[in-house]
């Protein structure tokens, strides 16, 4: 069994949702990176999202597309994204890690290359969001084979009949994107994104993360009543602007942000639904 099925499994027995905070590989300089993924586990993250700088992040808003540039300045590739993760192993054996960026990396890497290495690195996801699913069989293939779970993104405007694909080609949860834009964006509505998450799961009985939109507690707790999990990114790397000469601080804001999270979502979850 995989780290994300069995951690879903779990979350799911105690009757809360997961917790998936995004950060940027090598934000705000590469040697945070491994404390922060440690720091967001103890605040109470049950999965770990950890973004592969990428030059043209075009499902992203301003504020990650900032941590990718400042990442890549600092000269973090996909190499050093899979040694992060092989040192995050050394004391952390259990919880999930999912990559999350953009397929221009993996094919100058090699499919096959890539994979061997992410899975020794100890990766448990992949998601490529510029990937379509109806394309992605020789990779898809490669990545079940190594144990990893091949993971896609849903939108508002996604047809039944594409839904279908994505719910046959993935693995681990499906990655809903509550909002028509980039990530950081600022509306949501709890009921419509519950109404739609009754259709996907008509669908499919894979687990439900809901991203885009996530800025604070109070829609977090909202979002959390009705999806499997929540995913927070913006919210977190913009933080890393605040505090750039800083990371001990940046480390401990972001933290908060986890924990403040993770208590508002257990919360909701024994109370009626909240309007955000």
């Amino acid at each position: 069994m995989s780290r994300i099925r069995r951690r879903f499994e779990e979350t799911r027995a105690s009757g809360r949702a997961a917790l998936i905070p995004y950060v940027t590989a090598g934000d705000p300089a590469p040697e945070v990176t491994v404390p922060l993924l440690h720091d967001l586990v103890a605040a109470g993250a049950d999965l770990l999202e950890l973004g592969v700088p990428f030059s043209d992040p075009m499902a992203d808003g301003p504020v990650i597309q900032l941590a990718c540039e400042r990442a890549l300045a600092h000269g973090t590739r996909l190499r050093d994204v899979l040694e992060m993760v092989r040192e995050f192993r050394q004391t952390d054996t259990d919880t999930p890690v999912v990559l999350m960026g953009y397929l221009n990396p993996i094919e100058r890497m090699g499919h096959e290359v890539f994979v061997t290495a992410a899975a020794e690195a100890g990766v448990d996801g992949v998601l490529m969001v510029d990937l379509p699913p109806e394309e992605s069989d020789d990779l898809t293939g490669l990545l079940e084979q190594a144990g990893l779970d091949p993971i896609f993104l849903l939108a508002p405007t996604t047809s039944e009949f594409r839904l279908q694909h994505v719910a046959a080609a993935a693995r681990g949860f499906i990655y809903y994107v509550s909002l028509k834009g980039v990530t950081g964006s600022q509306s949501l509505d709890p009921a419509a994104l519950g109404a739609r998450l009754e259709v996907i799961r008509s669908i499919s009985d894979l687990p439900l993360g809901v991203g885009f939109g996530i800025r604070d507690a109070a829609t977090a707790a909202a979002v959390a009543q009705v999806a499997d999990a929540v995913v927070v990114g913006s919210a977190i790397v913009r933080l890393a602007e605040q505090y750039p000469e800083a990371p001990e601080r940046f480390r401990a804001a972001a933290a908060e942000v986890v924990r403040e999270m993770r208590t508002a979502m257990d919360a909701a979850r024994t109370t009626a639904p909240a309007a955000v």
